[in-house]
This record gives C-alpha cells, sequence and structure tokens, in this order.
C-alpha cells in the first residue's frame, strides 16, 4: 500500500508475523486518586508521573520498586501538590532520571515538569529532585519559566555538566506575544540553575502555518543534536553543541502534521515520529544528514486491533499513536486505546508487528476519557531488557515481559 505521503515515495507497513502474539500482564499498580501520565524507569524504579484531569489533584511523581516486577512497591511520592504547597494546583505530565557527576552534585537527578491546571495561575515551570534514594526524595530547585510551563522535558549529563532541555509550547501559541519556546538550562549545580540557551522558529518557517510550537524534544547522548516536536513543522534539529547559540540543521516534512515527539534508534542515523491526531501513524526518517531528513517509511498498526479498539468504544485521536520508545531494533509505542504495540525496526523501511500489550480496561476516576465506564487509554511505555512499564492514564502501572 502506497503511503498518505506518497510523492516522497515511503511506503505504509501493517506486516504481522505468524506468531504475532497479544502479551499479557506481568504486574499492575493502580495509586488511584485521578490519572497517570507517563512513565519513568532508572535504576529498577518507575517514576509515574501524573495528569491533571477535571478536579486536578496535584499528585505529583509516584514511585515504585520494581525489584520485583509481578508486585509493584509505592516507596514515596514527590512533587505533589500535599507535600508542597509550592505546586499545589499544578500537574506533572513529564519526569526524566539520570545520573549526574559534576562538581557541585553526584547522584540521581529528577527533572519533573509542572504545568498548571486550567482555570488557575498557579507555578508552571520544571523541578530538580534529588531521587539518590528513591524512598526518600528532595526537592533542590524550582524553575518557573514563564509565560508557561515545560510541558515535555529532557535531562542530559554531558561530561562534566548537566542540562535540562525544556518545551514550552504556550510560549510560541497564536494569540500570545512570541519567546522561545525550546529553552536550555544549565543544572550543572541544581540548586542554582541557570538558562543558558534557546531558539525558536523565524516568521518564514511559520509562514502558511496554524501552529507552530515545541511540544516535545528529545537530546543525544552526547549533547550535539536536539529533536524538537514542533507540530505542524515536523520534527526541528539543531544543533546544540555550543548550547547558547542553538544552530538550525533540518527538518521532517509529514502531511500528517501534530508532530508530538520522537525516539532515536542506537546509531542516531534513524528517527522515529509520532504524530498526536486521528489516526496518527509513525513515520520513519533517516536523519544521517541532518539537513535532508529523508522518509523511510509510515507504520499502520493491523486493522483488526483498530476494529477491535472501535468495538470497545475507541474513536477520534485514541486510535492515533502517542509516544515511541527504542531498545535494540524493537520500538515500543504507547497507542492509546491500542495500548503498547511492539514492532521490529531492524529494518526501519520496513518495519514489522510483532505483538500487542493491551491493558485490562480500569474504571475512568472521572469519566472524561472512557465512552463506557472503563476503557484501556494509555499514554506512555519504558522498555527495559528485564520487563517493560506502560503508563495508562485510567489504569496507572503496568508491567510486562519484552519477550
Amino acid at each position: 500500500m502506497r503511503s498518505l505521503l506518497g510523492a516522497l515515495g515511503a511506503v505504509v507497513f501493517a506486516l504481522a508475523p505468524a506468531g504475532a502474539a497479544q502479551i499479557r500482564p506481568l504486574g499492575h499498580a493502580n495509586p488511584g486518586g485521578g490519572y497517570a501520565g507517563d512513565v519513568f524507569v532508572h535504576k529498577g524504579f518507575a517514576y509515574l508521573s501524573s495528569w491533571h484531569g477535571l478536579s486536578c489533584p496535584s499528585q505529583g511523581v509516584r514511585v515504585y520498586d520494581l525489584s520485583k516486577p509481578s508486585r509493584p512497591r509505592h516507596v514515596s511520592t514527590f512533587a505533589d501538590g500535599n507535600s508542597d504547597l509550592a505546586v499545589r494546583g499544578t500537574w506533572t505530565e513529564k519526569t526524566i532520571v539520570q545520573h549526574a557527576s559534576t562538581p557541585s552534585f553526584t547522584g540521581e537527578l529528577a527533572a519533573v515538569s509542572f504545568q498548571n491546571c486550567p482555570g488557575t495561575n498557579s507555578y508552571r515551570g520544571f523541578g530538580l529532585y534529588d531521587v539518590s534514594n528513591p524512598r526518600a526524595p528532595r526537592q533542590l530547585a524550582l524553575v518557573r519559566t514563564d509565560p508557561g510551563g515545560s510541558h515535555e522535558i529532557w535531562l542530559q549529563a554531558v561530561g562534566r555538566r548537566t542540562y535540562v532541555y525544556t518545551a514550552i509550547p504556550v510560549a510560541e501559541f497564536p494569540g500570545h506575544p512570541p519567546s522561545p519556546g525550546f529553552r536550555i538550562f544549565d543544572v550543572t549545580d541544581p540548586r542554582h540553575p541557570v538558562e543558558v540557551g534557546s531558539w525558536i522558529a523565524s516568521a518564514a518557517m511559520r509562514a502558511g502555518k496554524t501552529a507552530v510550537f515545541v511540544h516535545s524534544v528529545r537530546v543525544n547522548p552526547t549533547g550535539t543534536r536536539a529533536y524538537l516536536s514542533y507540530w505542524d513543522l515536523g520534527t526541528v534539529i539543531l544543533d546544540i553543541s555550543n548550547p547558547a547559540h542553538p544552530r538550525y540543521l533540518g527538518r521532517t516534512a509529514d502531511s500528517q502534521g501534530f508532530a508530538h515527539s520522537t525516539a532515536i534508534t542506537p546509531s542516531g542515523s534513524v528517527l522515529i515520529e509520532t504524530h498526536e491526531t486521528t489516526g496518527g501513524r509513525p513515520s520513519f526518517w533517516d536523519i544521517s544528514n541532518p539537513r535532508k531528513p529523508r522518509l523511510l517509511s509510515v507504520f499502520k498498526p493491523p486493522a483488526r486491533l483498530v476494529a477491535n479498539a472501535r468495538k470497545r468504544g475507541a474513536s477520534g485521536f485514541t486510535l492515533g499513536v502517542h509516544d515511541a520508545k527504542i531498545i535494540g531494533k524493537r520500538a515500543y509505542f504507547s497507542w492509546y486505546a491500542l495500548g503498547i504495540l511492539v514492532i521490529d525496526i531492524s529494518n526501519p523501511r520496513h518495519p514489522r508487528f510483532l505483538a500487542q500489550f493491551l491493558p485490562p480496561a480500569s474504571r475512568d476516576p472521572e469519566n472524561e476519557f472512557c465512552a463506557q465506564k472503563s476503557c484501556t487509554y494509555t499514554w506512555g511505555v519504558y522498555p527495559t531488557r528485564k520487563y517493560v512499564a506502560a503508563a495508562d492514564m485510567v489504569g496507572g502501572l503496568w508491567l510486562f515481559r519484552p519477550s
């Protein structure tokens, strides 16, 4: 089948090999009290972020010990409104945890995005936390990012320095005086972060586009490239070798629009771009020449999976892809109503469907997402060699075996 982007020569694939399977759950923990956001796994602990919902309970980040993945154990909560009045009225979509070793700090550092709940003027920005002991996280700093909060965030150690790279969509929304939606903070001393660089799309790049803003950011391990999911602009690739002066290299051009997030293969030569829209599908790009990204393929989920989701009441963008993660030669996609799809990407021109993990339906705590009283609404995924963690907005934390 020819792609929607047929003019660019890419092919849509939905191949299911013999033995493609439905994966059984391994472990589950539902924190209750509201909706889950993304999930990040670091050194045997899962960090489950939260979403605002209608009541905006400011649940912060819940930490789970995964030493027994069949029985995740809640060990702490941080960045929540109950323990810190300064962040009451916020939600924490994204948490990234990395080891940092700088002249000012050595240990496990967490960066948490904060956005103010709808209709409030609450805190917005990001927070830094020492999670060297995940059972007792300690706040190091809160950084306000006006005019809007940090929507999606990345944390990266680069030599003896550490940086936070953040996307602030509101900064470039139509109707706002434009300011850079991509900003870089030096957090080498995480108690005293300093903004050191930023970037904004030029007027010429915006011409003819209706929605140009930074939704997400991903940075390569050496801290030399930033990949900005720029909605109608596609994925913008920047040279950030000098964080004070990000330099534009190139961008993707997928007619699906709604560029939501990215994942990069270990070689750094292939980028997966997801599209948060009705029927959105992940596209695969050769970025070996970042000035001229080349479309390789677009992956289409098997029709039977979509049909089954529709029978369960799914519709609209819930049938589209959300996030992607890569480990080895497999990609794991969180796909809202489709759960997690596992894809063989050993040949990115021909991605192949391998298996689906569909979390059992859970009750919608505020009846905001499920057409029926319960559903599957999978937001995020984080694969490891031993297990894969999935964040379901209504069901909380799920784990399954990657095989």
